[in-house]
C-alpha cells in the first residue's frame, strides 16, 4: 500500500516523540536534534504537497483510506482541501520554529521534544481528517502533553492554575461537540464516520437549528470563542514559549477549523440560522480582547488577549457564510497562526533575558537585541493590518463579507482594529524604545543565532503572502467553493 504524504506528515512527529522517549534518561542533544530534524522534514513534506496542490481539481487531494474499525463505520480516512492543507503547512511551520526557539531547554528535554512531537501529531490529524471519530481521536491526544508541558515547563507562578484552567474548558468543549457528533452520526442512519457521507446525509432543518449550537461551541471554545475564552489567555501566559506558539498559532486554528468542517460544513442549514449569534460573539471577541489587551502590563497578557481579539475576526468570517468573509478567515487563520507564533517568540526571548514581562520594568531593547524589536514591528503590522503584509490579505475580505450581511458589525470590527494599533504601538515604545531601565543593559544580551533565523524566517513568509497574495488566495478560494456548495451556492 502506498502512503500518502498526509500519512507520512502525521506519523513522523508520532514516531519520533516516541523515539525520543526511549532515549537514554540523561541524554539532552539528541532531543532536540531529532526535534528539529523531524520538524524540518514535516516542513519540507506540508510545502511539498503545498505546491503540488491541483487547485483546478475538485474535492479532497492526497487522499488515503483504510477501514480501521468497519463494524462500526470508522476508518482511517486523510485528504485535505484548500482550507486545510494551509493549516498543515501552517502547523508545519510553527512546529519547526518551537522546535529551534525550544534549543535551550535543559529541563527534562527529552519529555519535553516528546510531548511537543506529540502535539504536532494531534494538529497535523485534525486538519488531515476525513473520518470524524479520528478527527476527534487527534483532537483529543493533544490534551495531556498541552496539561504536561504548561505544568512542567510553565511559568512558576501561574503554570498550575493555566494548565488545569485550559485543560477543563477543552475537555467541556470537547464533551460538548461529542453529544453533538453522536447525535449527527445515529441521525444519518448510514453507520458512518466518513464526513463525505455525512454531508450527503440530509439532516432536517429542525434537527440542524437543534444541534448545531453544540457541534459548534464545543469545537470553538479550543478557538477562544467568547464568552468560553478566558482559558486562551491564562494558558498562553502560564506555557512555556513553544507551547505558547503552539497553542496560539495552530491549536486555536484547530478549534475554529473543526467548528467550520463539522458544524458549517454538515449543518449547513444550521449555520444559517445561528449566524447572527456567531456574528454578535465574534464582534465582541474582537473588542473585548483589543480593549483588555490595551490596559494589560503583562508582556504576555497582551498578545494572549490580542490572540482572543483576531479569531474574532476568522468568527466574523465564518458566520457571513460568503465567498469574501469565508475566503478571509481561511486566510487569517494562516496569517494569524504566523503571526502570533512570532509574538510569542519574541516575548519569549525577552523574558529569557530580562527575567520579567512586566512593560513597566522594560524598555530601550532595540539597542540590544534589534532584530527582535524588527520581528515584533512586522508582527504587529500583520497584527493592524496594513498593506503589504498578510493581515491585510485577511482582514479586508472579512470587512467585505461582514458588510454584505451586517454593517454594523464591520464598522464596529474596524473599531477593534484601531485599538489594536493603539496596542500594539504602545508596547512597541514602551518595551523597544525609551530608556532602558538601570542596571539591565549589564545583564541582557542578544538573541541567539537559532533565534534570529526563526524570526527572519516567520517574518519573511508574512511579508510574501503580503506582497504575493496568489501564494494562497486562490487555494483557499478552492476550498472555499466546495463550502459555498454545501451553503446552496450563497
Amino acid at each position: 500500500m502506498q502512503l500518502s504524504v498526509l500519512t507520512l506528515i502525521i506519523a513522523l512527529p508520532l514516531l519520533t516523540g516516541i523515539v525520543i522517549l526511549l532515549l537514554p534518561e540523561g541524554e539532552k542533544k539528541a532531543p532536540r536534534v531529532l526535534a528539529l530534524i523531524s520538524g524540518l522534514i514535516t516542513l519540507l513534506l506540508s510545502g511539498w504537497a503545498y505546491f503540488r496542490y491541483d487547485i483546478s481539481a475538485n474535492g479532497y487531494q492526497f487522499v488515503q483510506r483504510f477501514d480501521w474499525l468497519p463494524a462500526l463505520g470508522i476508518s482511517y480516512y486523510v485528504g485535505v482541501d484548500g482550507i486545510s492543507l494551509p493549516m498543515v503547512l501552517l502547523s508545519a511551520i510553527v512546529v519547526t520554529s518551537g522546535a529551534a526557539i525550544s534549543w535551550h531547554i535543559d529541563e527534562r528535554p527529552r519529555e519535553f521534544f516528546s510531548y511537543l512531537m506529540f502535539l504536532a501529531a494531534s494538529v497535523f490529524g485534525v486538519f488531515c481528517s476525513l473520518d470524524l471519530f479520528m478527527l476527534f481521536f487527534f483532537f483529543e491526544l493533544a490534551v495531556f502533553p498541552k496539561y504536561l508541558m504548561i505544568l512542567i515547563w510553565g511559568s512558576p507562578k501561574t503554570r498550575e492554575y493555566g494548565a488545569m484552567k485550559l485543560t477543563l474548558y477543552l475537555f467541556l468543549g470537547s464533551m460538548v461537540a461529542l453529544v453533538g457528533v453522536l447525535a449527527m452520526v445515529f441521525a444519518s442512519g448510514a453507520n458512518t464516520f466518513d464526513m463525505l457521507a455525512l454531508e450527503r446525509a440530509g439532516f432536517s432543518a429542525e434537527f440542524q437549528h437543534l444541534w448545531f449550537p453544540f457541534v459548534f461551541v464545543g469545537f470553538a471554545i479550543l478557538g477562544g470563542m467568547f464568552p468560553f475564552h478566558s482559558w486562551a489567555p491564562d494558558g498562553h501566559v502560564a506555557a512555556p514559549t513553544a507551547v505558547s506558539m503552539l497553542l496560539a498559532g495552530v491549536e486555536m486554528k484547530v478549534g475554529v477549523f473543526a467548528a467550520l468542517r463539522v458544524a458549517i460544513m454538515l449543518f449547513p442549514q444550521g449555520a444559517k440560522d445561528w449566524a447572527v449569534i456567531i456574528l454578535i460573539l465574534g464582534t465582541i471577541n474582537v473588542v473585548y480582547g483589543a480593549l483588555i489587551a490595551m490596559i494589560q502590563t503583562d508582556f504576555k497578557y497582551v498578545i494572549g488577549f490580542s490572540s482572543v481579539s483576531h479569531m474574532g475576526l476568522v468568527l466574523i468570517g465564518f458566520a457571513s457564510l460568503n465567498r469574501e468573509g469565508l475566503m478571509g478567515a481561511g486566510v487569517q487563520m494562516f496569517s494569524h497562526g504566523v503571526m502570533t507564533a512570532l509574538f510569542f517568540a519574541v516575548v519569549g526571548m525577552v523574558y529569557d533575558r530580562t527575567h520579567t514581562r512586566d512593560i513597566s520594568q522594560l524598555g530601550g531593547l532595540f539597542k540590544i537585541m534589534p532584530l527582535a524589536a524588527l520581528g515584533f514591528i512586522v508582527s504587529g503590522l500583520v497584527s493592524m493590518g496594513m498593506p503589504g503584509f498578510s493581515g491585510f490579505v485577511a482582514e479586508f475580505p472579512i470587512f467585505m463579507g461582514a458588510w454584505r450581511v451586517a454593517p454594523a458589525v464591520a464598522i464596529i470590527a474596524v473599531l477593534g482594529i484601531i485599538v489594536t494599533a493603539g496596542y500594539i504601538l504602545l508596547v512597541l515604545r514602551r518595551v523597544f524604545f525609551g530608556e532602558m531601565p538601570d542596571g539591565l543593559s549589564e545583564t541582557v544580551g542578544d538573541v541567539s543565532l537559532l533565534d534570529k533565523s526563526v524570526i527572519v524566517f516567520l517574518s519573511l513568509i508574512m511579508i510574501a503572502i503580503g506582497l504575493f497574495p496568489s501564494l494562497i488566495v486562490p487555494m483557499v478560494n478552492s476550498g472555499v467553493d466546495r463550502i459555498l456548495l454545501l451553503l446552496g451556492g450563497r
